[in-house]
Order: C-alpha cells, then sequence, then structure tokens
C-alpha cells in the first residue's frame, strides 16, 4: 500500500550550520545545476535509478521522477558560521571549486551572508571564532536559534525546512545523566551544562520546531535519548552520524567484498593527510578522538569477528589523520590490507585514494536534505536508519547494531522508497523466474 505522502509544494529551506568547504560546495553546485552549468554527479537522489518489480519488466527510473522530492529550483540555503564571510568569499577561500565557475554565480553566492554561530571552544579548540552568539545560558543559545529558523522561513517564504551539519567536528563526548531524558536536558540547557555541545543546541532548536536534523560529523549530537524522545514529541526525522565520503566509503565498498569470500584479514592500517579546516580541527587530539571512534567502528560491524573469529578474530585496525596545510580539500588516504585465504597463504591490497573531500560530501547532503524533507512529508519521525548509506557510523535505536555493508544500505534505502510508494519490495531471491520456466514447460 503506498504511503500517504504530501505533496513537496512550495520552498525547501536548506539550513547549515559551518558554511565552510562542505556547505559552500554544496550550494554553489546546486546553483551551477540548476542554471545548467553542471550535473549533479554523486548523488543517487538526481543521478540514481531504481528497479522496480521483476527485471523482465524494465523498469529502472531515476529515483528523483519516482519518489515526490524537492525541485532543486525550490531549495533555498542559509546558515551560520563563526566567520562573517559571504558564502562566495566562504567558497573562493575553501579553493574546492574552479574560480571561473565560482565566478558565473557569484552573485548569488554573495546574497547568502551567515547567521551568528552557537560556538564553544572547549569542543572546537582550534578554531579563532569570531562571529558567534552571546547568551546567558544555553537555552537562551537555543531560542536565539529558533527565532533565526522562524526568521528564515519567513524571509524567505519558506513551506519548509531541513538542517544539515556541516560544521566541525567536536570533541569526543559520551552521553551522561543530562542527556537521558528531555527534563533532564531542559534542565541543562537553563543551567548551561558542560556536557551540552553546540550541535545539541542546534539539533534541539531544530527538533523543537519540528525541522529534520541531519549529523553529517561524528558528534554525539542528536544520539541521545533526550533528542531522540523529542523527535518522536514533534514528529521530526533524525539522523547521523558522520557523512560517508573518503576512506571509509572505500572500507564499507572493500570490507563487505572480502568478507562475502571469507577471507582472512589480519592487520588493516589507514592514513589520511588532509588540509582544510576539518584537518586544522582534527589535529587536536579530543576532535581526533571523536572522529577515529566513527572510523574504527565501520570494519568491526561489518566483519563481525564475533561470529568469525578464525578470519577477523586478530586483526589490527588503525587509523590516522594528519594536517597538511599544502593539501587543501584534497585529502589523501594511504590504506594497507594485510589478508589471508586458503591455506592461510598471506596477500596484500595497497589502496591510495586522492579524492575531494567536499566533492564527494556536497551530493551527500543534497540527498540528506531531500529525502529527510521527503520522511517528513510521509509521517516518517525519529531515527532515519534508511539513510545509514550516508554515514560512517549510522544511528540506529539503542541496542541496535549498525549496518555498514554499503551495499545493504543500498538495498535498505531502495527498499524504503519502494515501500512509501506502494511498490514490492525486492529481495533479489529471483527463484520465480526459474520457477515459472518449468511450469510453462
Amino acid at each position: 500500500m503506498r504511503t500517504a505522502i504530501k505533496p513537496a509544494e512550495g520552498r525547501l529551506g536548506i539550513v547549515m550550520p559551518g558554511l565552510g568547504a562542505v556547505a559552500t560546495t554544496f550550494i554553489a553546485g546546486v546553483q551551477a545545476i540548476r542554471t545548467n552549468r553542471a550535473l549533479p554527479i554523486g548523488s543517487l537522489s538526481q543521478m540514481g535509478n531504481i528497479r522496480l518489480g521483476k527485471r523482465t519488466e524494465n523498469r529502472c527510473p531515476r529515483i528523483r521522477d519516482f519518489v515526490p522530492l524537492a525541485d532543486l529550483d525550490d531549495l533555498v540555503f542559509g546558515g551560520w558560521d563563526v566567520y562573517d564571510v559571504d558564502v562566495h568569499a566562504s567558497a573562493r577561500n575553501a579553493g574546492v571549486l574552479d574560480p571561473a565557475m565560482l565566478a558565473s554565480i557569484g552573485p548569488a553566492l554573495e546574497a547568502i551572508r551567515p547567521m551568528k554561530a552557537v560556538f564553544d571552544e572547549t569542543y572546537v579548540p582550534n578554531l579563532d571564532a569570531r562571529h558567534v552568539k552571546q547568551a546567558a545560558t544555553k537555552m537562551d543559545l537555543a531560542e536565539a536559534v529558533v527565532e533565526d529558523l522562524r526568521r528564515f522561513r519567513r524571509e524567505n517564504d519558506c513551506a519548509r525546512m531541513v538542517m544539515v551539519w556541516c560544521a566541525s567536528t567536536e570533541k569526543y563526548t559520551k552521553a551522561s545523566e543530562v542527556h537521558e531524558t528531555l527534563d533532564a536536558f531542559e534542565r541543562g540547557l537553563r543551567n548551561s551544562h558542560p556536557a551540552i555541545a553546540p550541535s545539541m543546541i542546534y539539533a534541539y532548536a531544530a527538533i523543537s520546531e519540528g525541522i529534520p536534523f541531519v549529523n553529517g560529523a561524528p558528534n554525539l549530537t542528536c544520539d541521545i535519548p533526550a533528542l531522540i524522545e523529542l523527535a518522536a514529541q514533534t514528529d521530526t526525522p533524525i539522523g547521523g552520524k558522520d557523512f560517508k565520503t573518503g576512506q571509509t566509503l572505500m572500507k564499507t565498498i572493500i570490507a563487505p567484498g572480502l568478507q562475502a569470500r571469507a577471507l582472512g584479514i589480519r592487520g588493516w592500517f589507514s592514513s589520511n593527510i588532509l588540509g582544510n579546516r576539518d584537518g586544522l580541527v582534527l589535529d587536536h587530539p579530543d576532535n581526533f578522538r571523536t572522529k577515529e571512534v566513527s572510523k574504527l567502528s565501520v570494519l568491526r560491524d561489518i566483519l563481525r569477528p564475533d561470529l568469525s573469529p578464525e578470519l577477523y578474530g586478530e586483526l589490527y585496525h588503525k587509523v590516522c589523520i594528519n594536517y597538511y596545510p599544502p593539501h587543501g580539500d584534497n585529502k589523501e588516504s594511504w590504506d594497507n590490507i594485510d589478508i589471508f585465504g586458503w591455506l592461510g597463504y598471506p596477500m596484500q591490497i595497497k589502496i591510495n585514494f586522492l579524492c575531494r573531500d567536499s566533492i564527494l560530501a556536497a551530493p551527500v547532503v543534497l540527498d540528506l536534505a531531500l529525502f529527510s524533507d521527503l520522511a517528513k512529508r510521509a509521517g516518517m519521525s525519529g531515527i532515519q536508519e534508511w539513510l545509514s548509506f550516508y554515514f560512517k557510523s549510522p544511528q540506529t535505536l539503542p541496542g541496535l547494531r549498525p549496518e555498514h555493508d554499503i551495499f545493504k544500505q543500498l538495498i535498505k534505502l531502495q527498499n524504503t522508497l519502494r515501500h512509501m510508494m506502494g511498490e514490492d519490495l525486492i529481495t533479489h531471491l529471483g527463484l520465480d523466474y526459474y520457477q515459472e520456466l518449468v511450469e510453462a514447460l
């Protein structure tokens, strides 16, 4: 049965804490696409196809033609940043996109200026923040963000909004008593509890307003009982965490293949160099720890050493991230994978991935914004596990093991879309074709 989905009428406001390299690459890219200067390559929602029905039916529409997504021409952008620089200047500073292309869409980008950010230097010590909100309590900061959201909605005539965290990785934080219930969390906001991070303040403001919130960093943020409770009260989709872009994207592609062939792995050494603002932030050990936990969990959950101790029980997994300014936004990763096969004979895989971090992240931001808005219009509230495809460390219900295998994540995403639209789910069993042949004979 088809899910009742409200139409995507009117403007969709996409607001982002952090108007740095990722957010400006995303905004500039959408502007280039809708003025026919480029194609939305890397966006599953725009370029991906989805199979419907049996293979013999040959029905494979583009996803954007299958589900009622917001049109790119209906998107409007805004956000917050710790530096008072318009999106055009920020994109130039990031050095991701070609200056000539940026110049061709300059006026549209210059019109977007950041609102003052919620910032706490104890969570991001390596940034020299200059454009920040001042308030007596963290609840006052949350209320200021709510007012920002309402003003943005009015001024841009938005029918709907979504918030996507594109700001820096915060220091490593574990859930504590203040995060356990909504009452405790709101009390903590009023008392400016030190365990409430800036990202949690943004998430609280968005979810309070019924605005879908997506976490693109490995921060704890909305992965706490208090905000899950609030999302249930306001019927708001939430999801995260940490955009799956470079090295971890490769891991979720390669590790399932090795595991599927029952090949053993003795060690997986991963090293990265990155020179953008993200690299600067991660140069602090407290912030690196947050990213490290996110990246280390992937192999363990794909390979399940508890189920196959002979193959993965002694796996040594090491992750290093090094700040290297000359590379800018061009991230480079090296992976050395020590594997073993038949009779225990050793082999190696070497990967040198020279990627562009924000180029990989921008289409992820677009898809998450569009799919989160779709979920809201379809009445799907709370944790959106079907969007795990886009995250390094997918948020799930407490006690539920996340699925990291990118191929299984894609099946989950596509089957969710089929379910929404009343199409048969596809299991890829395929026996029915051959049973029909036998019956015909």
